[in-house]
């Protein structure tokens, strides 16, 4: 029996995500798609990165997944690759961020090694970070109302009302402390090094199977930063009163919370894989904090 033809080999996607305002891009983006069509990628870009050219295909970046990418270059900062994980990290899309901001935690490539990382991954000489996400759902009257992902963390916070916020908080249906205080964070270990540090939590390695709640200006001296393993849910019942308080994930997406709401939040199915060539978390860390040197 004569064999079967082979199926044609099936075209990779590459999705393009900009942080808006960075004149640089205006020709940078063109020749990135052309390079990449050249080489028999498809390529998609978000709406943000078409403000800068007229490529061949425009998303909203919150439909991108849709195309079902096997590379998202992220150009901006840290904050731009927050909203990228969002977007893609459901598909197993393998996340490269090139630093155009300032920190630069999670985006530690320089436009200038932009290329070389290109045919680096074209042979397969990186390393993969398997960046645990939360998976929020904020429940109101026994219904969940709204249900989004975060990378770095989750924040229940004050209203304009400059008092005190009532927190009530349970894991695994177990309570664990009643909270006053400005705010309680959930973070990830990647968020271990954002909002939580500032408020004096620990600084998690990227791999431990851990979230960190910390309180923000508690009222009262003994209320500390708890660390959870990854596999419970949290629950962070919240007594506002007359007032409203604030659910915000990854600083970016936000909405009011009211009293008797409760914030649930478990480790999301699938994590943000996050793509680095040699630089160790620690390495970063140095770097980025500007610890002194041995």
């Amino acid at each position: 029996m004569a064999e079967s033809p082979e199926s044609p080999k099936r075209q990779k996607t590459v999705a393009i995500i900009s942080k808006p305002d960075r004149p640089e891009l205006s020709a940078a983006l063109p020749a990135l798609e052309q390079w990449l069509q050249q080489r028999d990628f498809a390529v998609v870009v978000d709406r943000e990165s078409a403000a800068y050219f007229a490529p061949s295909c425009v998303l909203p970046r919150s439909e991108l997944s849709a195309r079902s990418p096997h590379l998202a270059l992220v150009l901006g900062g840290d904050g731009t690759l927050l909203s990228a994980a969002r977007a893609v990290a459901k598909t197993g899309t393998l996340i490269l961020g090139v630093n155009l901001g300032t920190l630069g935690f999670m985006t530690e490539l320089q436009l200038a090694d932009l290329y070389p990382a290109l045919d680096a991954i074209a042979k397969e000489h990186y390393i993969v970070d398997s960046r645990s996400m939360l998976s929020c759902s904020l429940v109101r009257g026994g219904a969940v109302v709204a249900t989004h992902s975060a990378l770095n963390e989750l924040v229940v916070s004050k209203g304009s009302i400059a008092r005190l916020n009532h927190f009530e908080l349970f894991v695994n249906a177990e309570f664990v402390s009643s909270y006053k205080a400005d705010a309680l964070i959930v973070a990830t270990p990647t968020g271990s090094t954002a909002y939580s540090l500032g408020a004096g939590g620990p600084i998690l390695e990227p791999e431990v199977d851990a979230f960190v709640i910390t309180p923000v200006s508690p009222h009262g001296l003994t209320h500390r930063p708890v660390v959870v393993r990854d596999t419970v849910e949290i629950e962070i019942q919240v007594k506002t009163g007359q007032e409203e308080a604030f659910l915000s994930l990854d600083g970016q997406i936000g909405m009011s919370v009211r009293d008797g709401d409760i914030v649930r939040s478990v480790k999301a199915e699938h994590p943000a894989k996050l793509l680095r060539f040699q630089k160790t978390f620690f390495e970063v860390l140095a770097t980025k904090l500007k610890w002194g040197e041995r």
